[in-house]
């Protein structure tokens, strides 16, 4: 047990394992609110301190898995492992819950992000670590919100995106004719391939100068966190069933 914890990098699957927590209590509030309809006094997405914990929690995730790029020995299979799972996720939600449908969430995103980047490896190899960060923060600012329409960051608005590009609902991409597509979870390949590779590059310059953790056991204080950060996909898979199911026994309890 103490060789498997040494095969890992603790201080990614602590920070994943946190992300995935903030993720339960967020998915969790959201479906109490707006799925069962019991009001909350403090819990609105569309509220500024809402959006920069769900921001916190998908950043998070994506950073962690450009950085995991890095580290990984078997990223083809698992980009494919990730797309089975984002098509079920898919399929449960168009059968099970039409009205929350995801059609191109974060699972589909990273499948994509993780694809992709095993195809462009060898040329992402060649790319000086420094300049691919700065490259990929600047391409992030600049198509932060280029589904919305626009080039810009959150509501700085730099140039509008002409609307014909938006005609074909190239939804994954990142331009969704917004009159007839929608998602309940949306992450499309732009912008977040380039958070995506400011992960990846950000654990090159990170490795480049020595600062990269190592390998190593965690603390003991930290493990359970850990575990649950060592599984992401499943824990993902698996709570928002859990969690209904929860919720749906404390709905009928409250009658």
């Amino acid at each position: 047990m103490e060789e498997q914890r040494a095969r890992r990098i603790w201080q990614i699957d602590a920070l994943r394992g946190l992300a995935l927590l903030n993720m339960l209590v967020y998915h969790g509030m959201y479906d109490w609110v707006y799925v069962f309809g019991h009001p909350s006094g403090w819990y609105n997405i569309g509220a500024a301190g809402c959006h920069v914990w769900q921001q916190y929690i998908c950043w998070s995730f994506i950073l962690l898995s450009g950085a995991s790029f890095c580290l990984g020995l078997r990223q083809l299979k698992n980009g494919l492992l990730t797309a089975v799972c984002a098509l079920v996720l898919t399929a449960v939600t168009a059968l099970v819950m039409p009205s929350e449908l995801i059609l191109f969430g974060v699972l589909h995103f990273n499948a994509c992000a993780v694809l992709l980047s095993c195809l462009l490896r060898p040329a992402l190899e060649k790319i000086p670590a420094g300049a691919g960060l700065a490259a990929s923060a600047v391409l992030f600012f600049v198509c932060n919100q280029l589904p919305s329409g626009f080039l810009g960051f959150e509501g700085l608005h730099l140039a509008a995106v002409p609307q014909s590009l938006y005609k074909a609902n190239l939804f994954w991409l990142g331009l969704p004719d917004l009159t007839r597509f929608a998602s309940a979870d949306y992450f499309p390949v732009l912008p977040w391939v380039f958070l995506f590779w400011c992960g990846y590059f950000g654990w090159r310059v990170l490795s480049g100068r020595g600062l990269a953790p190592e390998k190593a056991a965690a603390p003991a204080a930290l493990r359970p966190l850990c575990a649950v950060g060592s599984r992401t996909l499943l824990v993902y898979m698996l709570h928002q069933p859990v969690i209904y199911g929860l919720l749906f026994l404390a709905d009928a309890a409250l009658g």
